[in-house]
């Protein structure tokens, strides 16, 4: 990289600052898309010998790419682009790490600040463009060769990166004006040889190192919690959790002593995995918790809930008709849980809650409550064993059974995600399952799947829906470009298929043409498009699936495996079996 006294230009100096110390502070990739204005920042990363460059040509997939490597390591991957509507591209995925507490920071290069305002080519107003959704947003100064400045950019850097992995985590966003050259071009006299070396070459290690602490209660505060715990029918609901996730080995220590059973949701981090083999856990529960239910069992005393709200309806609702006491646990102080029937908010890590909890109760649960629960999600297996009826959800329950371990398991919203739930039971594969619940949207999945692949070694699977692939073809050029391999399944049911869960159902037109919007799409040409293999197979045919799934993970390469489903039969077919599995939880529990 380049060094004091070679800096051809203050452009290229104050870039090569910043981005050596974001390398010391720990970045170690960043997601780059071409333009000029950003020239002086995409040198300074490409010359870095510290951080991989991943090149994206679309930035509105070049931001979901970096959102999906945050979402599977925790750490930030910065996103480079130029003036204009390239940082517009970048506020879809903004929102989603807003919502989702993902690790982002936006370097958005702009135009001189004298020409705002003034209809000059490709500038817009840059400034605050991301609104509320970012943690923190500064219009970085003028590259300037001057000594105090040079530590105020370094300093800068040290902060964005704290406040993106702060507490909750989320998107920072840093606006850089650049005047010309943009290229490292030598200008007499622009960095006088004289600079005191820290503000050039840093300091040894980060500018300034952030040391970040982690919300607990005091000791009374959390002997008082235990004892309100101690209660015979309690409950432990996981959703889905922030990156890195709640400790497995936490939420063991805490179930084995209170004899909770844990209500694990499919993007919680403990539904698969080796915590499975020790502890309760329960992921049937979307399929028969319902008011027939609610009614023959009795209500939970407590409710301890961390993590965000779980993606079943059913549970949902089952816990804002309960008299229990519920204490949401979050260390930022937040709010997620939208029907308003929690009791208490907790503001603590939620792993070192669970452990120092554990290390206070002394296993009052129920027995009977406790295997009340694992009875009915063995009923609802039972039921999906028994009843042999093809519906999409077949199709997670068997990604879950074949997918190589380890392995990293990405679903779409709308309908992927919600099967995952239902028919995706808990399993000893070490099985990392992703989605973008934060907005819930269906844009970006692609290039979230492929950012999360590109930084494990495991294997990679996406199921994903056919608008949401169609929505994020683009994305798919980050197979060549990034290096990454997946194996995609493309469940097309030619349209919209969970607004055959919606009333609108009945009413037909407006239902196919607005709602369902079938598209007829052929997506057998992104095999030559994006140099990968397409496969086709018919959703009634289990065993072809099953047989094109695991050949496809055994093998070298992409694969896109496009299985044709009828939406409104699987619906159908879901509805049947949630009816069959609550007569067999209730005849074998109540």
């Amino acid at each position: 990289m380049t060094r004091r006294g070679t800096d051809p230009n203050r452009n290229t100096l104050w870039a090569r600052a910043f981005v050596d110390e974001l390398a010391e502070a720990g970045v170690d990739a960043v997601c780059i898309s071409p333009g000029s204005r950003s020239t002086p920042l995409t040198v300074a990363f490409d010359r870095h010998d510290d951080v991989h460059v991943f090149s994206q040509l679309d930035e509105r997939a070049s931001a979901y790419f970096a959102l999906g490597r945050a979402r599977r390591t925790g750490n930030v991957t910065p996103l480079v682009c130029t003036s204009g509507t390239a940082a517009a591209n970048f506020h879809p995925a903004v929102i989603e790490a807003s919502q989702s507490r993902v690790p982002l920071l936006l370097l958005t290069a702009d135009r001189p600040p004298e020409l705002r305002d003034s209809g000059a080519n490709q500038t817009i107003d840059q400034e605050k463009l991301y609104g509320d959704a970012v943690r923190w947003y500064r219009d970085v100064a003028e590259p300037e060769p001057d000594d105090r400045k040079l530590r105020s950019l370094r300093t800068t850097a040290a902060r964005a990166l704290a406040k993106a992995r702060g507490t909750p985590a989320g998107p920072v966003h840093l606006n850089f004006p650049f005047r010309k050259p943009l290229e490292p071009t030598p200008v007499e006299g622009d960095v006088p040889a004289d600079l005191p070396g820290p503000a050039t070459e840093g300091r040894d290690g980060p500018f300034v190192n952030v040391e970040s602490g982690r919300p607990e209660l005091d000791d009374d505060a959390l002997r008082k919690l235990a004892s309100e715990l101690a209660e015979p029918r309690g409950l432990l609901v996981v959703g889905p959790t922030d990156a890195p996730g709640v400790d497995p080995e936490a939420v063991a220590a805490f179930a084995h002593a209170s004899g909770f059973p844990v209500l694990a949701d499919p993007l919680s981090g403990v539904r698969y995995g080796g915590l499975t083999r020790t502890t309760p856990v329960i992921g049937g529960y979307d399929a028969y918790l319902g008011e027939r239910v609610r009614d023959a069992w009795p209500d939970p005393d407590v409710v301890v809930r961390v993590g965000a709200s779980p993606t079943s309806k059913p549970l949902r609702k089952y816990l804002s008709n309960t008299r229990a006491t519920q204490y949401v646990v979050d260390p930022a102080a937040g709010w997620r849980e939208a029907e308003f029937a929690a009791t208490d908010l907790v503001v603590a890590d939620p792993s070192r809650l669970l452990g120092r909890l554990s290390r206070l109760l002394s296993g009052t649960g129920s027995r009977d409550w406790r295997e009340r629960w694992i009875a009915a999600d063995a009923a609802h297996e039972a039921v999906l064993d028994e009843e042999g009826e093809f519906c999409e959800g077949r199709l997670l329950r068997d990604v879950v059974d074949l997918a190589p371990d380890p392995s990293t398991l990405f679903v779409s919203n709308s309908m992927p995600v919600r099967d995952l739930d239902r028919f995706g039971a808990p399993t000893t594969t070490s099985l990392t399952a992703l989605g973008n619940r934060g907005a819930s949207g269906i844009d970006g999945i692609v290039s979230t799947a492929l950012g999360a692949g590109s930084a494990t070694t495991d294997d990679l699977t996406l199921v994903t829906g056919d608008l949401a692939y169609y929505h994020d073809m683009n994305g798919l050029l980050a197979l060549g470009r990034c290096d990454v391999d997946a194996t995609i399944v493309l469940i097309n049911n030619d349209g919209g298929g969970i607004f055959h869960m919606l009333p609108i159902e009945r009413f037909d037109p407006p239902f196919t043409s607005q709602f369902v919007t079938p598209h007829g799409l052929d997506f057998a040409p992104t095999e030559d498009l994006y140099d990968l293999s397409f496969a086709r197979v018919e959703g009634g045919d289990r065993e072809a699936f099953r047989e094109r799934y695991a050949d496809a993970t055994d093998r070298e390469g992409s694969h896109v495996i496009e299985v044709r489903t009828d939406a409104e039969s699987s619906h159908r077919v879901r509805e049947d079996l949630r009816e069959g599995t609550v007569e067999r939880v209730l005849d074998e529990t109540a």
